[in-house]
């Protein structure tokens, strides 16, 4: 796998060097934000393990640029020193597919990394999936709400194909699970947060709200009539 590290931390550099190419990963690094937005989107990566304190641009407004502005689908692993949820979710809005806070294990960031690749390079069914105003073409990844394009994560795009296959059924907290993670769940926190920013992007700007949480059990894609 080739890896773009976005780090400017010489000892923490040393040490995923040091485990992760042995294991036969292949490294870049880049030691600023600057640095690491010219790298991501100049070169083809498996996936992006991204700093939040660097400087030229803080990890945050460089994950947000490479979504948003560049539209790189490229999984992104924030490493961080701040777990509160609030931060996750904060890293999780501005486009982050999984997080570790430091200090993590390495055997972890390597089950995560190869995670973040066997999921961003599975091959989905070229056909359009539809319920009420939401449209998505699963050949390009491209989805709509009445017309309007959305720009969700690759995480986000995820949930939103099984929620869209099962519309408008309940889809279970435990099997959304299993189909974003495998046997792999992160945290407790990991898959709330990841449903607060698809739902910042699939309803905040519409006048009523598609994604419903059944607390306790799990989440559902409804229509205008029941809300």
């Amino acid at each position: 796998m080739h890896i773009l590290i976005v780090e400017d931390n010489p000892d923490i550099i040393a040490n995923l060097y040091g485990f992760l190419e042995p294991l036969g990963y292949t490294l870049d690094v880049a030691r600023s934000g600057t640095a690491g937005l010219s790298q991501a989107t100049s070169g083809t990566y498996d996936a992006i393990v991204l700093d939040l304190s660097l400087p030229g641009m803080d990890g945050l407004e460089l994950c947000r640029r490479l979504r948003k502005e560049y539209r790189l689908g490229t999984p992104i692993l924030m490493l961080t020193a701040r777990d509160t949820v609030q931060n996750k979710i904060t890293g999780f809005d501005a486009g982050a597919d999984d997080y570790l806070v430091k200090p993590y294990s390495l055997l972890e960031l390597d089950a995560r990394l190869k995670a973040l690749v066997r999921r961003s390079k599975q091959e989905h069914v070229e056909y359009v999936l539809k319920f009420d105003e939401l449209e998505l073409d699963t050949s390009t990844g491209r989805i709509t709400r009445a017309g309007q394009e959305l720009s969700l994560t690759p995480t986000g795009l995820k949930i939103i194909t099984v929620l869209l296959r099962e519309a408008p059924k309940l889809v279970r907290r435990e099997v959304l699970e299993r189909e974003i993670w495998s046997e792999n769940p992160p945290d407790s926190d990991a898959l709330r947060t990841h449903i607060h920013a698809l739902r910042q992007a699939l309803d905040k700007s519409f006048d009523w709200p598609m994604l419903r949480t059944v607390p306790g059990t799990g989440y559902q894609l409804v229509g205008p009539h029941e809300n």
